[in-house]
């Protein structure tokens, strides 16, 4: 049985799963973006928890990270469509159906990174906040 922090991100990737763009979770910059963008997720770090007593609880703000790559002539339009449609998914359900307390995104830092040969790329980290609880700090 997943503890509920894979739960979380497992729930996280699914719900970025039904975007345009293909997600991919843990995975390496493949060496060709898609041509409707590329997000990958990484687990983050769930940092150092609140705990209340009786009963015992966990309180974490993890901080899980999307990197979102386009590429192509239009990769400032393609990149706001993506990151707005990330907003969306996000929007559609705050606790990832009860998963979780609260999840929100950051404001990504867009960089355009230059290929050799090929057409730049777009890309930002967007942090994203998963607010939960837990009854002990590994689960």
């Amino acid at each position: 049985m997943p503890t509920p922090r894979e739960s979380i991100l497992a729930a996280l990737h699914a719900r970025f799963s039904t975007l345009p763009a293909t997600a991919l979770r843990g995975e390496v910059l493949p060496e060709r973006v898609p041509a409707e963008g590329l997000l990958i997720l990484r687990d983050g770090e769930p940092g150092e928890p609140e705990v209340t007593l009786s009963p015992l609880r966990y309180h974490y703000q993890h901080r899980a990270e999307i990197e979102a790559v386009v590429q192509g002539a239009d990769r400032d339009a393609a990149f706001d469509m993506l990151t707005a449609s990330i907003g969306a998914a996000l929007a559609g359900d705050r606790t990832l159906g009860g998963l979780c307390d609260w999840v929100e995104a950051e404001p990504p830092r867009p960089v355009d990174l230059p290929v050799e040969g090929a057409a730049n790329l777009k890309a930002a980290v967007i942090p994203v906040v998963l607010h939960y609880s837990t009854a002990d700090p590994l689960a």
